[in-house]
């Protein structure tokens, strides 16, 4: 059964929750007074839609529908979760949990993306102060992952443990912060960096793009993968975390940032800074800074999840959610007709599979079909302890044909058929579609290998006998076009 969230307040994070909802298979309901807010929560769509979905192996699953409401109460109506995204200003913040909890009672909880106000605050003189709770997120909600959970007092251990489930199953981190506290945690460590930053500019020792330099060249790529704590014991070197304590503790001490002592914002400061900021980026629209943010952060990402190490360890784990239940066979004996291809792909085109002219690079078709070579092998039993047995299979032989392009986002499907299969020999056809449309087709053909001899050998018996019930079953089917053809020229 589909749930519905109803996304209160449809800004930038109002429309970041949108997306991370929709693309998640919840029907969303929006409300919002400004009379803009329909355009502006499509920007953020067509940018999550493209960069999104590309994070996981996985394909997501069919999208939400998207509803733009009159009311608050429209909205809240039957929903399983509410997001409140208006502005930062207390009563109102308290005028729509009013309003929300005439309609829904203390069942449904009201996550609040403040990223300034406690739990005690937001709940003052609510019917139902235990349902409200800060879920603050970070931009942009549909990548990033951390969400600061922070519950009040009045709050059970069952309304915040359905609070997880909820954050987890949309891929997110719930960080659960126990004790309540202005800015809570993360944007605590933000406002010290940028109090440290606005002195740095304003006494002329650096520029924005140079402070920016020295985060995005240095230690934002340690923090992006280890945190603090980590990086600081890595620091340590094999004495760790209490020889570096030891040796830079003293610093501590030293007059090397002003922190709590803020700059005047004069309208000097706010011009030296804009300036600066404009000969930055000033040459990039927001929709294309936006667009750079994403492609870096999903490769960033990507790039963490195949060492399943921070973030990507986050998107492994939601993966396994989204595979679950999907039209990927998890055993070849979970397949009751092999006389049928089987899917062996089923998953989103990530950004850093396009190249220049915007499609699928021509090297990511022979990507996918070894992914799907791989899963195939896997299935049969051709897995990674067989392999350690000493046995697998070798590609011999590969023929691409590309039929039609595709780009970031699209959901591809691969599905192989075994046009012959036993003793030695494996030979896979692959035909890779997006629904209806197919845009490549891959033919493969392999030579299972002793590993010890690194000679060719027959299968295991029961590799063999699951490869044949492949072959022997799909042996009626008539050969694909393009099955056995070498290039030839036009005309």
């Amino acid at each position: 059964m589909t749930k519905t969230a109803a996304i209160i307040g449809g800004g930038v994070i109002g429309g970041g929750w949108a997306a991370r909802f929709l693309l998640n298979g919840w029907d969303v309901r929006v409300s919002d007074p400004d009379p803009e807010a329909e355009r502006k929560i499509a920007a953020v769509l067509d940018n999550a839609r493209r960069s999104y979905p590309g994070l996981s192996d996985a394909a997501l699953p069919a999208e939400g529908t998207l509803t733009f409401c009159d009311s608050i109460e429209d909205a809240v109506e039957g929903v399983d979760w509410v997001q409140e995204s208006v502005p930062e200003r207390l009563q109102i913040k308290l005028d729509v949990y009013g309003r929300i909890q005439a309609v829904t009672g203390g069942d449904v909880i009201i996550g609040s993306s403040t990223s300034g106000f406690k739990p005690s605050e937001l709940a003052e003189g609510a019917a139902h102060p235990g349902a409200i709770m800060v879920c603050h997120p970070f931009n942009p909600v549909y990548l990033l992952p951390l969400v600061e959970l922070v519950p009040s007092e009045a709050a059970g251990a069952d309304l915040i443990g359905r609070a997880k489930e909820v954050l987890t199953g949309l891929g997110m981190y719930p960080l659960h912060i126990r004790k309540e506290i202005d800015a809570h945690v993360a944007d605590r460590f933000l406002e010290a960096v940028w109090r440290e930053a606005l002195w740095l500019v304003r006494d002329g020792v650096a520029t924005t793009e140079e402070i920016d330099n020295a985060i995005r060249y240095g230690f934002g790529i340690r923090w992006a993968q280890m945190g603090l704590f980590e990086t600081y014991r890595v620091a340590g070197g094999e004495a760790g975390m209490r020889h570096f304590m030891a040796q830079f503790g003293p610093a501590l001490k030293w007059p090397w940032t002003r922190l709590m002592d803020v700059p005047e914002f004069t309208d000097e400061l706010v011009d030296l800074i804009a300036d600066q900021s404009d000969a930055q980026s000033g040459h990039h629209s927001i929709r294309d800074l936006e667009r750079i943010r994403d492609n870096n952060l999903v490769a960033m990402m990507r790039a963490l999840k195949a060492q399943d190490q921070g973030a990507g360890a986050l998107l492994n784990a939601h993966e396994e959610q989204l595979r679950a239940g999907t039209v990927l066979a998890a055993r070849a004996e979970d397949i009751e007709d092999a006389a049928q291809p089987v899917v062996t792909i089923h998953r989103a085109v990530p950004l850093d599979w396009t190249d220049y002219n915007g499609h699928m690079n021509e090297a990511r078709y022979l990507d996918a079909f070894g992914m799907a070579t791989d899963r195939f092998m896997e299935l049969i039993g051709c897995d990674a302890a067989y392999i350690e047995a000493g046995g697998s299979y070798f590609t011999a032989e590969t023929h691409i044909r590309h039929i039609d392009e595709v780009h970031a986002g699209a959901v591809i499907t691969v599905r192989t058929r075994v046009l012959a299969g036993g003793g030695k020999k494996m030979h896979l056809w692959h035909e890779m579609s997006e629904g209806e449309r197919l845009l490549a087709t891959g033919e493969h053909f392999l030579l299972h290998v002793d590993l010890a001899t690194r000679r060719s050998a027959p299968a295991g018996p029961a590799v063999d006998a699951a490869l044949r019930r492949f072959a022997d079953a799909q042996a009626g089917l008539p050969l694909p076009e393009g099955a056995g053809a070498s290039i030839r020229s036009p005309g």
